[in-house]
């Protein structure tokens, strides 16, 4: 080969693999995020605008789509249409042993977020009095799980309930509506009904109340290891935000909610936001769920839960975090 002929090819090369470069860079031309009532972190990151502040110098938007509950949470990463999502940890874990090819990466707050839900007049006291009764329940979210769970403490299965398969908004207008005996409620309208309803929390276990966890795409995470790092870095502003400005946190959820101060205040009361590395305490967390829900037949009793959280967990971003 002509010398003329090898540094024309190697100029072709060089050529292709700058193009190459330029398409790979490229490819990410917007970063689509959920935002949600029960993820105040989420809120805050939407209404101060510091990741299109970040990406901005890549000149990568961001996209927003609000998530009623981690069930479309799931959903929506599953489907491609979001890249990060927000939910509770137990509930990534079903999703995670169903198929859905999802990573949890960091924790954006340890909530009570849900409990047992009755009437103000309600002769329901405690979980044994929900036999026989109609129950609303989100299936696949935090709430569901929970029930799930009382009702096993309990020596009781969902077979032995009527559930009514509700969105949590609807949960909570057919609790007042009496359409429905109980609830499995969600904050922020759990406090909403609380508060404006009088309805009663006549079960809770804090402890029973799985994380609130940030989940990316497998491929996504894979393919831009450094730009999940940037949004874990924006996340981390938000949080930080979120503890510094109290006030500012209360008017961001009353206006995303469009619910009063009372009821935020009393979901902020039961919302920690001091956590965000995801680790063992997470871990721990979700794999008793997963055990819990696996002894009541939610899980099938072939499914290696341990393995299946640890495939779940991803700790490898845990410094972007930081």
């Amino acid at each position: 080969m002509s010398l003329t002929r090898r540094l024309l090819l190697a100029a072709s090369l060089a050529t292709g693999l700058s193009s190459f470069a330029t398409a790979a860079s490229a490819q990410v031309e917007e970063v689509r995020l959920d935002f949600a009532t029960y993820n105040p972190v989420s809120l805050v990151l939407k209404d101060k605008g510091f990741l299109e502040k970040e990406l901005a110098k890549d000149g990568i938007k961001v996209r927003w789509v609000q998530s009623l509950g981690s069930n479309k949470a799931l959903e929506f990463l599953n489907a491609g249409s979001i890249d990060f999502g927000s939910t509770a940890g137990a509930a990534a874990l079903i999703g995670k042993i169903n198929g859905n090819p999802i990573k949890s990466i960091y924790v954006y707050s340890r909530p009570e977020w849900t409990a047992l839900v009755a009437g103000k007049n309600s002769e329901i006291a405690k979980v044994e009095d929900l036999k026989g009764k109609r129950v609303a329940v989100t299936r696949g979210t935090d709430p569901h799980i929970f029930l799930v769970r009382a009702l096993q403490d309990a020596k009781l299965t969902e077979k032995d309930v009527k559930l009514v398969l509700l969105q949590h908004p609807d949960g909570r207008t057919a609790l007042e509506r009496g359409d429905v005996d109980a609830w499995a409620g969600l904050d922020p309208l759990m406090a909403a009904a609380e508060v404006e309803s009088g309805a009663k929390l006549f079960y809770r276990n804090a402890a029973a109340n799985t994380w609130g966890i940030l989940n990316v795409r497998e491929a996504f995470a894979k393919e831009n290891p450094a730009l999940v790092g940037k949004v874990l870095k924006a996340y981390e502003e938000a949080r930080a935000y979120a503890l510094a400005n109290p006030e500012e946190l209360k008017k961001i959820l009353v206006s995303y909610t469009k619910l009063p101060e009372p009821v935020i205040e009393r979901q902020l009361e039961r919302t920690e936001l001091t956590h965000s590395t995801i680790g063992q305490p997470q871990v721990d967390t979700i794999l008793a769920a997963g055990l819990a829900l696996q002894q009541a037949g939610v899980i099938a009793a072939d499914t290696d839960v341990k393995a299946a959280v640890d495939s779940l967990i991803d700790r490898s971003f845990a410094t972007a975090s930081r």
